[in-house]
């Protein structure tokens, strides 16, 4: 079992990393306040992991809530089924919230967890790959519009994390690729040798190799935890984790919720950052392949969805986070493991760069 701890004064946390955590009463039992327990979950995971964690709560007076899977249904309507279920057992402000699944349901948990009742407790124990690297850690949580991806949310922190990679075993190939697109992200940003240990073993990742998958799960959230460590609200460095985000929000909602995977859009968006880079003369071209031939390898796509022109993708970007002053602000690279906010680049290296990655097959 690994552990490693987001340190946020009174709001810090430690995120447990291990085989068989879910199993483990001894890990989620220190972080309950009451008697009460909620878990949030979907109809796939209910199916293969609910039971277990019920039984490691035998203890407690255990509810459940479970949500349609997908991430179309990550909205507001969902988030009151949650808001219904705890108030009709009814639960207390000691009630602790367990978000049972992947980022869909730990940013949907983690929303309602926020809101209810002024805030309750709330436990992330992630099952996806994505979740693991990402979504879990850092207290980002939200409900998209159809306007928007995550632009109604709000940052409230989990009293720990329980990352058992066993379950991740379950994983198709497709989700695994969509993890692996956080987890590049990460060593884009932060960590070039530990982007060349993916050049070595992307492969491991995508196979679920067990072993391969704990030290990716372990390294993305060492510098995640140090990250947001150092800016929890965002409102500096912690704006560097969306490398590839602005483009591949865009992606989602152009096209529609749920038609590509988040990771899928984050490795296209990945791609149109290091692009932008070139274009911009802040990357080397040869350090550009490098990476959309890693991002490749890993099952993600390197191009946009061609029925987005640069005119509508310009549009979705700026109904984005990080637009500040009617200004999208975009994370490009100045080299593997170095990342950049930049909001003065050339209107028309961002057009060329839309429309060469919505064009290319």
């Amino acid at each position: 079992m690994r552990t490693l701890k987001v340190d946020l004064a009174e709001n810090s946390y430690p995120i447990y990393i291990g085989s068989g955590a879910l199993k483990n009463g001894e890990l989620i039992s220190p972080y309950i306040k009451g008697n009460q327990v909620m878990i949030v979950t979907n109809e796939l995971i209910e199916s293969l992991y609910l039971s277990s964690l019920e039984e490691t709560l035998v203890d407690y007076d255990v509810h459940k809530v479970i949500l349609p899977d997908g991430e179309i249904y990550k909205t507001l309507s969902n988030c009151e089924l949650i808001f219904e279920a705890l108030l009709k057992v009814p639960c207390d402000r000691k009630v602790t919230m367990i978000a049972l699944g992947g980022g869909v349901v730990g940013d949907i948990c983690g929303f309602a967890a926020g809101c209810y009742q002024r805030g309750v407790p709330f436990i992330q124990i992630p099952t996806t790959l994505l979740a693991q690297v990402d979504s879990s850690v850092g207290g980002k949580t939200a409900v998209n519009s159809k306007l928007g991806k995550n632009m109604i949310g709000l940052f409230y922190q989990p009293k720990c994390v329980i990352a058992d990679t066993s379950v991740l075993v379950t994983l198709p190939k497709r989700e695994l690729s969509a993890g692996c697109a956080e987890i590049i992200k990460t060593a884009l940003l932060a960590d070039y040798p530990f982007f060349l240990w993916l050049e070595e073993n992307i492969e491991l990742l995508i196979s679920a190799n067990e072993s391969a998958i704990a030290y990716a799960v372990e390294q993305c959230c060492r510098i995640k935890s140090h990250i947001v460590s150092k800016d929890e609200k965002e409102h500096g460095i912690r704006a560097l984790l969306n490398l590839g985000h602005t483009f591949g929000h865009a992606i989602e909602t152009g096209i529609g919720h749920g038609i590509w995977l988040h990771g899928e859009a984050v490795g296209a968006g990945m791609c149109m950052a290091a692009d932008m880079s070139v274009r911009s003369g802040l990357l080397e071209e040869n350090q550009q392949e490098r990476i959309k031939q890693l991002i490749e390898r890993a099952g993600l796509p390197v191009s946009g969805p061609p029925e987005l022109n640069s005119e509508d993708f310009i549009k979705l970007m700026s109904v984005d986070k990080k637009v500040v002053d009617n200004t999208i602000r975009l994370v490009l690279l100045t080299d593997i493991g170095q990342a950049l906010l930049v909001d003065e680049y050339s209107s028309d290296d961002l057009e060329a760069t839309i429309e060469y990655a919505c064009s290319i097959r």
